[in-house]
């Protein structure tokens, strides 16, 4: 369901840019926008710590908060400072198709930017970087990727590592049964419930979804990571004048420094529902990305 709401004066004043009042100026996203007077930006329900739903079903995390950054510098870009911005609850499979219909304008979750996404939608420069590895029970006695042969697995439908994992299942013949969850939270539930040995996804994806659990002890990630996944928050195609506004937004954060407080707030300290801490430090790459950013896709890192 589509949720809105007005961008408060104060944040909107938090950026300085040359304004555009005019909507015949415009085209594309920036247009729809000024016509409309709202954005859409999309969330996720189960993304911990990136884009997800607290107890009062409001979405907070890491990646809606850079969200919410550009949404105030389209505010400001366009002199709206009642832009309103209304919210739409999206999936790994629905996520592309709504961005690609007009549905949500911008979405800033884990969508890992990859060769062939970026021929259905664009992307902004990168705002995380991680990579596929399991989620296990100490006890499965599963420690890599190899361990999973004959066994149940379970991934997420409509991510990367869905297609890393079937294609590792045909090309090593490792006859695994793959299950494919509609979401983190569901796949997350299949794990927790026994009827898959592993869960196999983004490994701070884990990590977060450790957090939440009854028994975070209990958890492992583990194995040889097989793949880098960049994340970026996806736009429409040949919008380059949108782009533009939302790549400026995350640089600023990065120039400024006010990533590393963004970081720590979401990966080094208790975060919502329950309080806890993912103590997940920020990687090499991520720092190297910050101080470097860029839209290439994941196999060109």
């Amino acid at each position: 369901m589509s949720k809105s709401f007005k961008l408060l004066p104060a944040a909107v004043l938090a950026f300085s840019m040359i304004s555009v009042s005019s909507a015949a100026e415009l085209t594309g996203t920036l247009k729809k926008i000024k016509e409309t007077g709202a954005i859409v930006l999309a969330h996720r329900d189960a993304a911990i710590p990136f884009s997800y739903l607290d107890n009062d079903q409001k979405p907070i995390g890491y990646s809606w908060e850079i969200a919410n950054a550009v949404a105030e510098r389209v505010s400001k870009e366009l002199n709206m400072p009642s832009l309103v911005v209304r919210t739409n609850l999206v999936t790994a499979q629905t996520r592309i198709p709504l961005i690609q219909n007009g549905t949500v304008d911008l979405e800033c979750g884990s969508t890992t930017n990859n060769v062939e996404r970026q021929r259905q939608v664009d992307f902004s420069v990168g705002i995380f970087v991680t990579g596929t590895r399991l989620l296990t029970k100490k006890t499965s006695g599963v420690k890599d990727f190899a361990d999973l042969k004959s066994k149940n697995v379970v991934t997420t439908a409509g991510t990367t590592a869905e297609r890393l994992l079937k294609a590792m299942n045909a090309d090593k013949q490792m006859d695994m049964n793959i299950i494919s969850a509609k979401d983190h939270g569901e796949s997350f539930q299949m794990l927790q419930s026994g009827r898959a040995s592993a869960f196999i996804v983004d490994d701070v994806i884990e990590a977060g979804l450790m957090t939440i659990s009854k028994n975070p002890s209990e958890w492992a990630i583990t194995g040889k990571p097989q793949s880098v996944e960049n994340y970026g928050c996806m736009l429409r195609k040949d919008d380059p004048a949108f782009k533009k506004v939302v790549d400026d937004a995350i640089k600023d954060l990065y120039k400024s420094g006010a990533i590393n407080k963004l970081y720590a707030k979401w990966f080094l300290h208790p975060i919502p529902p329950k309080g806890l801490n993912m103590n997940f430090p920020m990687s090499k790459e991520l720092k190297a990305l910050i101080a470097k950013p860029t839209d290439k896709p994941a196999e060109s890192l």
